[in-house]
């Protein structure tokens, strides 16, 4: 049974070994989490090659060599070829850093569930490796329900929490005021693109903070 976290990779050194499509994903998600990323091989694809002379990555252009992962918080081992990737994670296990393995579960420290992304809400989904093809479906059906409104959503919510804490000093208060306040309706105004509407409804329920008996 794996346990589920979400890594902060924010100015973290993190290296990917391998150049292909695989790699060039794993690139992607990592830039995204503003990671600080080298790709170590002798070719990258044109989507790697695009990042790396925008300075989004550092590409060395060779092999990977023993040695390479020294000072890493993380590697990602997606070469297709698995002498490489197996002595890449042995490196990285006997340093401490925190490693994957594209299609070797047993070489893993983690593995990266398939997800969507709405601003900053992250939802994730996981078979553990035993259904892919589950995976994906589960995941094209949460982008089904989820849209970008849950996104903006969070940005509402986010902003207004600061109010709520400094009125509701009980957590449990917040967690009620939050769980009364938090509905499809505003949820729908934002589908609807009336971001104004959606906000003045969060603040019109927060100004009535302690008027209800």
């Amino acid at each position: 049974m794996e346990y589920p976290v979400n890594l902060q990779l924010q100015d973290r050194r993190c290296v990917v070994i391998g150049g292909g499509l695989v790699a060039e994903r794993k690139v992607e998600a990592l830039v995204g989490a503003n990671a600080c990323v080298t790709v170590v091989a002798p070719a990258v694809t044109y989507g790697l090659a695009r990042l790396s002379e925008q300075g989004a990555v550092e590409w060395i252009n060779r092999h990977y060599q023993q040695g390479d992962l020294e000072g890493y918080f993380l590697a990602i081992c997606a070469t297709n070829c698995s002498d490489i990737n197996a002595a890449a994670a042995a490196e990285a296990r006997a340093q401490g850093t925190l490693v994957n393995v594209v299609d070797a579960p047993k070489l893993c420290d983690f593995t990266m569930p398939s997800y969507i992304a709405r601003g900053e809400l992250l939802i994730t989904v996981s078979t553990g490796g035993k259904s892919p093809a589950l995976t994906k479906r589960l995941r094209e059906e949460l982008e089904s329900l989820y849209g970008p409104e849950y996104g903006y959503f969070l940005e509402i919510i986010g902003r207004a929490r600061e109010n709520v804490r400094t009125q509701l000093a009980i957590s449990r208060e917040r967690e009620q005021f939050w769980r009364q306040t938090i509905d499809m309706e505003m949820v729908d105004l934002l589908r609807e693109g009336k971001f104004k509407e959606a906000e003045e409804r969060l603040h019109n329920a927060i100004s009535r903070i302690g008027t209800q008996s």
